[in-house]
């Protein structure tokens, strides 16, 4: 099998043209000469075909793109709180008088609630629940607990119980190789752009 690519020529003599040629085959177009053939060639430009995305597709697009959204929006949060709490635990931990612990803990949630208040009321249910998973990840405590620890029993237990109507539970844990493996995805996405 042998290409050979030329171009058709046009007649050098008028009447040798009509005898030879139609009236409008004296155009010069590209050929190609296959199997002995000579036929007319030509490429075609470039076509994109595209079609709708599938609605599982995007469903799930929507879905990570709001799981993004939400650890963009509470991880400084969630690392500044972290940071105080271990901060407040150091301290806490050289205390004897539970008296100055308890007077500690309120200075320090005058401040938080000075910081923290507004922000945080703004935030979403989802990106809630987002902030008790990254709290949980920075303080290696889970929500419950913290609240527990700081402010009582009885009110962790009305937190919880606040948190349940609303679809979420403060004792949630956080499994950076398993459910929340996403999540830990998009933390380590911001923590190499602010290192970088």
């Amino acid at each position: 099998m042998s290409l050979h690519f030329s171009f058709a020529q046009q007649p050098a003599d008028s009447a040798l043209r009509s005898l030879r040629y139609g009236k409008y085959d004296t155009l010069i177009v590209p050929m190609i000469v296959y199997n002995g053939d000579t036929m007319p060639a030509r490429t075609l430009n470039m076509v994109w075909v595209s079609a709708p995305m599938p609605v599982a597709m995007r469903k799930r697009l929507e879905e990570w793109t709001r799981l993004r959204n939400a650890v963009y929006v509470t991880y400084p949060y969630a690392k500044k709180a972290g940071a105080i709490m271990n901060e407040m635990n150091r301290k806490l931990a050289v205390m004897t008088s539970e008296n100055a612990k308890k007077e500690y803990i309120k200075s320090r949630e005058k401040d938080l609630k000075k910081e923290f208040a507004d922000p945080i009321t703004n935030l979403s249910i989802y990106q809630g629940k987002i902030l008790m998973k990254l709290i949980n990840r920075q303080t290696g405590n889970n929500c419950y607990n913290i609240i527990k620890e700081y402010k009582g029993g009885f009110t962790a237990r009305f937190w919880q119980t606040v948190a349940f109507f609303f679809g979420s539970s403060l004792k949630q844990a956080y499994d950076p190789k398993g459910d929340d493996r996403q999540i830990e995805y998009f933390v380590q996405e911001i923590e190499r752009m602010y290192r970088g």
